[in-house]
């Protein structure tokens, strides 16, 4: 079921560090359940993440707010590159009550229209192939890059 997005009291704007706890409750929200099970339980941890994250050189974050409360939100930064200068969004998530009801496509859809506005190339991102944002992303025209491979080795012994 989709919300009528037109009928709801919305509101767009860049996120900066007087949002940092609402951006917190939020990502640990939408990351918690299925089908990521992100554990969260320490706070300090998760505050720490979302400052990292959202304070970065160049950092561009934005926040969409439904009622007056943060419903969705995208964090990254600004990166030059040779080909071009892109939005590199870090993390990008929706309430988890409001997925699959539009909102995530509305939300990046006014996202990439800011980024245009702005003179950027583009928008990059990650996400794992095997969970479902994989295809939102699909179906809001990202494209895989065929040469891009994240790669990571684990140094902590447990």
């Amino acid at each position: 079921m989709r919300i009528d997005i037109d009928k709801l009291d919305v509101r767009f704007e860049e996120l900066d560090a007087s949002h940092l706890q609402e951006m917190a409750e939020l990502y640990k929200s939408a990351f918690k359940g299925e089908p990521w099970n992100d554990d969260w339980s320490d706070p300090d941890q998760l505050m720490e993440y979302v400052k990292e994250i959202s304070g970065a050189y160049n950092a561009l974050n934005f926040g969409l707010f439904i009622n007056g409360e943060l419903a969705a939100m995208s964090v990254g930064m600004i990166r030059h590159w040779w080909e071009g200068t892109n939005y590199n969004i870090e993390e990008f998530c929706v309430r988890p009550d409001l997925q699959g009801q539009g909102i995530g496509s509305h939300f990046m859809a006014v996202i990439s229209d800011n980024v245009r506005e702005r003179g950027l190339s583009g928008i990059f991102l990650q996400t794992d192939n095997d969970k479902p944002s994989y295809g939102f992303y699909h179906k809001n025209a990202f494209k895989d890059l065929d040469s891009h491979v994240s790669l990571y080795k684990r140094v902590k012994e447990d």
